[in-house]
């Protein structure tokens, strides 16, 4: 395999990337809302939020591409398959994280809602203030899994189109009949990768410990 054909995978990578961060930062901000739904009072709320995560972490997530990749278009919404694949990825991951995040808002001390109470915050200052920056806390590896586990899932969304890592694999294959050293140099660099990613979400967990006990 020539330098040039590793190079186009290198560059098909940075929309692996993008797309996965994109997914994971959306992701999380959503999973936090149907998180709180989850933990409300209102009936309504907590059944919805149920109802969001039993379907996405139920059906796979080739099945909710495509559901999205075709329903969309059907809504008059006609984006890009990118557009698509990123909303997919975020909802499917969205529903992971809000039962991460759901344990981690369970483990919040009391007494520090009480004193927040005392204090005067509102409930939604508490939320974002308090128990959201603890959850988070606590649930730092299972965001790094998450993190990870989106990163390899995104190689499902070259069926609605988008060329990314493993979709340029598929192409740059077909061309030059040389599929072994092309996925082969492809899964070398989801490795390198998810590496990083352990290696960052190592270090953020290690900055996390050192600020508790300081």
């Amino acid at each position: 395999m020539t330098a040039q054909l590793f190079l186009l995978l290198v560059q098909a990578s940075g929309w692996t990337v993008f797309i996965s961060v994109i997914s994971i930062v959306l992701g999380l901000l959503l999973g936090t809302v149907v998180s709180a739904a989850m933990l409300s009072h209102y009936r309504a709320l907590a059944i919805a939020g149920r109802l969001f995560v039993s379907f996405f972490r139920g059906s796979p997530l080739l099945v909710q591409l495509l559901l999205i990749y075709n329903l969309l278009p059907m809504l008059g919404l006609n984006v890009p398959s990118m557009v698509a694949a990123i909303v997919g990825l975020s909802l499917c991951t969205a529903a992971y994280q809000a039962e991460n995040l759901r344990g981690g808002f369970a483990s919040v001390p009391v007494g520090l809602l009480e004193a927040a109470d005392m204090l005067g915050l509102s409930p939604f200052q508490q939320f974002w203030r308090i128990r959201a920056p603890i959850a988070l806390r606590m649930t730092l590896p299972a965001l790094a899994n998450e993190s990870i586990m989106i990163l390899k899932a995104s190689s499902l969304v070259s069926v609605v189109g988008v060329v990314e890592l493993t979709r340029m694999a598929q192409d740059l294959s077909a061309s030059t009949f040389i599929p072994l050293p092309l996925f082969a140099s492809a899964a070398l660099i989801y490795l390198v990768i998810n590496g990083l990613i352990a290696v960052g979400f190592q270090k953020a967990e290690n900055s996390f410990r050192w600020g508790i006990k300081a």
